[in-house]
């Protein structure tokens, strides 16, 4: 069973707006991790009628570039770098950076369409750190971003700016070391 959410209408001629600002948020801990909650939102919105896209910047491997995106869900497109591994260091050959800023012009370009309700940008503060997508570029984003689209950005050591603009901020801890 699929719930879904509609606009009411109303029999007056009042004009009642009731477009809710989107928020930002970030999932940051101080390793690499794959964040589960993050998913299962993700997911889990999908599967109610919202329009999710799941951008993965640093991960490769499976042929799944932008414009193979995998489908979960009716209303679920993931997408990753068309790369042929997993990006874990700051040095990358010319054709990686390219991936990766294609994604990135990419996401942005259908995030201006209004194509999604929830943009997931995994790993997008390793990019940053990578020097790979620049904090400025990221800001810019979140800022001309359609109002209405909830962003989450995941990965370790988020830049303050980042941080600054964010809405929720989510930091996952050991409680004990093993």
């Amino acid at each position: 069973m699929v719930a879904q959410i509609q606009r009411p209408t109303f029999s007056s001629s009042r004009s009642y707006d009731m477009e809710i600002e989107g928020l930002v948020q970030v999932f940051t801990c101080p390793h690499r991790n794959f964040f589960t909650s993050v998913m299962s939102q993700a997911i889990r919105l999908a599967g109610q009628g919202t329009s999710v896209l799941v951008v993965q910047f640093l991960k490769g491997g499976i042929g799944q570039g932008y414009d193979r995106p995998m489908q979960l869900a009716q209303n679920l497109d993931w997408v990753r770098c068309d790369l042929p591994r997993c990006i874990d260091t700051p040095e990358v050959d010319e054709f990686e950076r390219r991936s990766i800023i294609d994604l990135w012009q990419y996401m942005q370009n259908v995030v201006y369409q209004n194509r999604y309700d929830l943009v997931v940008l995994d790993e997008l503060s390793v990019a940053m750190n990578f020097n790979l997508i620049s904090q400025a570029e990221v800001l810019e984003f979140l800022r001309k971003r359609p109002r209405h689209i909830d962003v989450i950005l995941t990965g370790p050591d988020v830049p303050d700016g980042i941080l600054d603009v964010a809405d929720q901020i989510t930091e996952l801890r050991r409680s004990h070391q093993p």
